[in-house]
């Protein structure tokens, strides 16, 4: 008989609660955590299979470095020295733009950036890559825009509204909000509320809808623009609330007037009357929002990020309660940073800059194959595998392979770690302290702080921790002084005072904080990622302070102690901090607290979004007759994280989906094995015959093609994308739009 444990998901981004029982070391039984606040006993499939990533053939155990064509075991000694000398030589020969960091913490651990971070601006970088890039830049960098910071995004307030938009988004299947089949369905039968979706397939969220609009694949922009020019031409926008809280509007209306929306919306495939009473219902209800991966992933992504906020905004649902709401956050999840800054790097190849701190990992493979003597010549790569979770696998495969330097930090000999030159093993999140920092409830501030409930069975070890020794010997940490030990000893407090007092004396040291308060209250409590969460708290910004006063914590300077001591009292999770329910303006960064409608950068490229136009872009050639939407969301793909297949034993995992109708034409039949092709490559994968997609549209599903064991299962949905297909201003891929074509073997 096991121990049973408190903790969390690392599957996905709602990190739902969990509770694993324990024997030997061992996750033997999975349940969800009715005591979680936020999930409440909820646990989807994934959640309940952690198991099979926790334990599996292909963890890694020890430091390897490359020789010949495999790897050899080496001390952890040996791996930092030699490691921290490459750096220091490609450094100093190339200068700073020749290295960059890849990683961030994924779906579940997310304390390692700060290390990460900390140890590439020692050496003078500021090309740090994230999966964030990938998706969700162009969206938060609009959004900057709109309310002064681009960490200050909007989600739907979706308790609230009596009217929820689904745009690209499969919830009951992705989730994306917490506990998200559960609410569908509650939302879906109340018959005072309306669920909307916009989804070229008849998802399993759009079979549950009140209206699905079946949009033509790519339309998005078209569609939105066109909704825009019915609310102002109709007289539906909100007058008061934009007078009160809206500035910009008289310069973006004429952007609109003249368009005629009929004829785009008959183009999107859609009725016009249908979508016109969408619009008049947008003014009338309490409306929100909810875009996904088919507009992040999509033509004119960070365009139509734009036009949604225009939308919503003029009908005056942006920072209300039940619209789309600012929520509260204990950290940014992503940086702030303005293009039109000279300072603002850029990459050199490609030209693209910085957004939200971050660079986008499909231009990662042009800047290391470039001829450019700054081009990218060393790269570390923490919890991200680019060769099976980013845009063209045969990109990567290329220019990794062309590297100086490729060290991987891991849990699991994945498809990029195979290609390193070190591979350094770090501890699950199911082995070490840790937490994200998602923040996708409103008005309440949810953290979890996960704790080890299995020991590592090697030399594994925290990925900060593996920073900061490569750091360390670098020199780039200073010689913190023996009160500071001897105070971490003694009590939090002390301790704080110590470091305080260290800052201000050393202000050059406060660079390397994150470090140097993993070396010694970290070795205390036995976590860098449990004291740097301490001193997080510690150092709290007032309106954070202010949130978890709301929340009930006592105010005061021991406010952090209060909160970091309630974090460990709940290993199942909790609520710290509450936002202003009343007064989400409050929340706005713009120097007049009114949400700013109008991007001049984003005119001329509105302009383009014509129906004529649109319709000569999208025609499809006899040589890619299908678009195909890559990375449909299944209850079988996990990401890269699952890499043990067992987990789906017996399940229909891997499949492309096509219409009967176009199966038909093709002389396909359910169950065929087909060859998908693009313009990047190609792979073989069983069709599924289905009339959940439309005419012309395939999807296949992410988180295949692994390698385990020597043996891939799945087709790689990755290969079949090219890198350079992406959205001209943030860089995120067209994932949800790649003309491909389909032939039976």
């Amino acid at each position: 008989m096991g121990k049973w444990k408190k903790t969390g998901c690392v599957l996905c981004a709602q990190n739902c609660g969990l509770e694993v029982e324990v024997e030997n070391n061992r996750i033997i039984k999975v349940r969800g955590d009715k005591d979680n606040p936020r999930s409440k006993g909820y646990v989807c499939r994934k959640g309940m299979n952690i198991m099979y990533h926790q334990h599996h053939d292909d963890r890694l155990k020890y430091p390897l470095k490359r020789a010949g064509k495999g790897f050899e075991a080496i001390s952890w000694e040996q791996a930092i020295d030699e490691i921290a000398a490459k750096l220091k030589d490609i450094i100093e020969k190339n200068g700073p733009r020749s290295y960059a960091y890849m990683g961030g913490g994924g779906q579940g651990c997310h304390f390692e950036a700060a290390s990460g971070v900390t140890l590439m601006k020692a050496l003078g970088s500021k090309y740090y890559y994230n999966a964030i890039a990938q998706e969700l830049t162009g969206q938060f960098w609009a959004h900057g825009r709109a309310t002064g910071k681009q960490y200050k995004f909007t989600i739907p307030d979706e308790h609230n509204c009596d009217m929820l938009v689904g745009i690209g988004w499969n919830g009951m299947v992705s989730h994306q909000i917490p506990r998200a089949p559960l609410f569908l369905r509650e939302f879906a039968k109340d018959p005072d509320k309306l669920l909307v979706i916009i989804d070229p397939r008849k998802s399993e969220t759009a079979e549950l809808a009140d209206i699905h609009l079946a949009i033509k694949p790519g339309t998005d922009a078209l569609l939105t623009k066109a909704m825009i020019a019915i609310v102002i031409n109709e007289g539906w926008v909100d007058d008061e609330y934009i007078k009160n809280h809206v500035s910009g509007f008289e310069d973006i209306k004429n952007w609109f007037t003249g368009f005629d929306a009929k004829a785009a919306i008959e183009f999107c495939e859609l009725d016009y009357e249908q979508v016109k009473e969408i619009c008049r219902q947008l003014k009338i209800r309490k409306a929100a929002y909810h875009p996904d991966l088919g507009v992040y992933m999509n033509r004119h992504s960070t365009l139509t990020s734009y036009l949604e906020i225009i939308l919503f905004t003029i009908t005056g649902n942006f920072c209300v309660p039940g619209g789309n709401v600012i929520p509260g956050m204990l950290m940014p999840i992503t940086g702030h940073n303005d293009e039109r800054d000279e300072k603002t790097w850029r990459t050199v190849e490609t030209g693209y800059p910085a957004l939200c701190g971050l660079f986008p990992p499909n231009v990662m493979p042009e800047e290391i194959k470039s001829n450019n003597p700054d081009r990218l010549r060393a790269v570390m790569c923490c919890q991200s595998n680019p060769l099976r979770s980013f845009a063209d696998t045969t990109a990567y495969e290329e220019a990794f392979s062309n590297l100086e330097l490729l060290v991987v930090c891991e849990i699991a000999m994945t498809e990029t770690a195979q290609l390193a030159h070190y591979i350094l093993p770090a501890k699950t999140g199911y082995e070490s302290w840790d937490g994200t920092f998602f923040p996708w409830t409103w008005p309440d501030i949810y953290f979890q702080m996960r704790r080890p409930v299995v020991e590592p069975e090697g030399e594994q070890i925290e990925l900060g921790e593996i920073h900061m020794r490569i750091a360390d010997k670098m020199g780039f940490i200073p010689e913190i002084p023996e009160a500071l030990y001897t105070a971490a000893k003694e009590n939090r407090l002390k301790f704080g005072m110590e470091l305080m007092n260290y800052g201000k004396s050393n202000p050059s040291a406060l660079k390397s904080m994150p470090f140097i308060v993993a070396k010694t209250l970290g070795k205390e409590l036995g976590s860098g990622n449990l004291a740097n969460l301490w001193a997080m708290l510690m150092t709290a910004p007032g309106s954070f302070k202010k949130a978890a006063e709301r929340a009930g914590f006592n105010k005061g300077p021991l406010l952090g102690e209060e909160i970091f001591k309630a974090i460990l009292d709940h290993p199942e999770g909790l609520w710290i901090g509450k936002s202003d329910p009343e007064d989400n303006f409050s929340d706005l960064s713009t120097e007049d607290k009114k949400v700013n409608v109008y991007i001049p950068e984003m005119k001329e490229w509105l302009s383009e979004i014509e129906t004529e136009r649109e319709r000569k872009e999208l025609e499809l050639d006899a040589k890619f007759p299908f678009i195909l939407s890559s990375g449909r969301h299944i209850p079988y793909n996990a990401n890269t994280l699952m890499r043990n297949p067992e987990w789906n034993q017996g399940k229909r995992d891997c499949t492309c989906i096509m219409n009967p109708a176009d199966a038909d034409q093709l002389g396909l039949k359910d169950g065929d094995m087909v060859r998908v092709s693009t313009e990047a490559g190609y792979v073989k994968i069983e069709l599924e015959v289905t009339d959940q997609t439309c005419r012309k549209y395939v999807m296949i599903p992410h988180g295949f093609g692994l390698e385990y064991q020597g043996k891939a299962y799945g087709a790689n949905a990755n290969r079949l994308a090219k890198n350079t297909h992406r959205d001209r201003f943030a860089g995120t891929p067209f994932h949800r739009y790649i003309p491909c074509r389909v032939e039976k073997l």
